[in-house]
């Protein structure tokens, strides 16, 4: 807890007329929580996305049309369009999501994910507290700023262990440390000038409408099309998987009655090597859509392991769980299989980025100087 004076008060999460800022919510993560926020909520939403590569409106086609959403294109990056953004839409409380996020992509580029996640971050916390600062008291009491961050802040486990809310930051990849740096100015105006925040760190997300570089899409899509199918170094790092609705659910449950000042880590409970989860995949694939060819596994592919590679991540969510109640409503096998027959009913989503020309290349072997 980093407040003398937080608070325990809660948004009213019955609240119909709320309304939520998110940042990023084109991608992965952000579009299943503005769904989730709509849909199973009643809130209302402005989306607010510079729209990069990985960036998807069409992820958001089941509420687009909702008279509760709203799109502003706008960089994060900008003060002026920022405070715009503010003033213009008066909202409740900020789910920070936007953010580069691939760790390929930091290693080959890192200029870029300092840039967004902690310039980007740093010019959003002060037009957030510029606009605090002028609401009245109950508004200020309501609002609070929730940046969603990631466990690879903690860096890397041995074989045994959890991370908790009170480990020590310790970074392996630019992302990683972009996005520590990020926590940490998220801290720092929370401490500095009393704005109300709180931050989730969550452990690797899976699910439908994920772009395809990151490693379940990428496998699902590799043996659809018969390709080799990448294993970084033996396969045997390992991660905790949670699945994306899951956690649209725990980060608008933290936003709705987290304590301020607080860090809750979201984990799936499902820990795998990672060659555990490309056979899972493979088996699930033979079962649903068989190959002539046999097994989708014999595509396996081992290559050369990625630079800096953190041996194991994995989330003790029990503060999470015993404060407000959130478990993971999903096993590994039973997401996987959601996930796997998702992007088979979804051929059209996924087709699209390939023909506008991502190639799933591999990223991340060489050692970059500029971002």
């Amino acid at each position: 807890m980093w407040f003398a004076n937080t608070t325990a008060q809660s948004l009213q999460g019955s609240r119909q007329d709320m309304k939520i800022l998110v940042t990023g919510g084109a991608g992965f993560i952000g579009s299943a929580v503005i769904r989730h926020a709509i849909e199973n909520r009643g809130y209302s939403v402005v989306n607010v996305d510079v729209l990069t590569y990985a960036a998807n409106l069409d992820n958001l086609t089941s509420v687009a049309d909702s008279p509760l959403y709203t799109f502003e294109q706008a960089d994060i990056r900008d003060e002026a369009a920022m405070k715009r953004v503010f003033e213009t839409h008066r909202p409740d409380a900020v789910m920070h999501l936007a953010a580069e996020s691939h760790v390929d992509r930091s290693i080959d580029g890192p200029l870029a994910f300092i840039d967004t996640n902690i310039v980007g971050t740093a010019v959003l916390l002060n037009a957030a507290r510029e606009y605090w600062a002028g609401l009245d008291e109950a508004g200020k009491t309501a609002f609070r700023f929730h940046h969603i961050s990631t466990d690879e802040v903690y860096g890397t486990l041995g074989e045994d262990g959890l991370f908790t809310e009170e480990t020590r930051y310790q970074p392996n990849s630019p992302y990683a440390a972009s996005k520590a740096g990020s926590d940490m100015l998220v801290r720092a105006w929370g401490q500095t000038y009393g704005l109300p925040v709180v931050i989730t760190n969550c452990s690797n997300n899976y699910g439908p409408f994920q772009f395809p570089e990151k490693l379940i899409p990428v496998v699902i899509l590799k043996a659809l099309s018969g390709q080799p199918i990448p294993i970084y170094g033996a396969g045997t790092n390992v991660r905790d998987w949670l699945f994306v609705n899951d956690h649209a659910e725990a980060l608008l449950t933290v936003l709705e009655r987290g304590r301020l000042g607080e860090i809750y880590n979201i984990g799936g409970d499902n820990e795998a090597q990672n060659i555990e989860l490309v056979r899972t995949l493979c088996s699930i694939l033979d079962d649903i859509r068989p190959d002539a060819a046999g097994s989708y596994d014999r595509l396996i592919t081992y290559v050369d392991d990625r630079p800096g590679h953190d041996l194991r991540y994995a989330i003790d969510a029990t503060k999470i769980q015993d404060e407000l109640g959130w478990t993971p409503s999903v096993t590994l096998e039973e997401g996987l299989r959601q996930t796997v027959v998702w992007y088979l009913d979804n051929e059209a989503w996924w087709q699209a980025i390939l023909d506008r020309g991502f190639s799933q290349d591999r990223l991340g072997l060489k050692v970059a100087t500029q971002s």
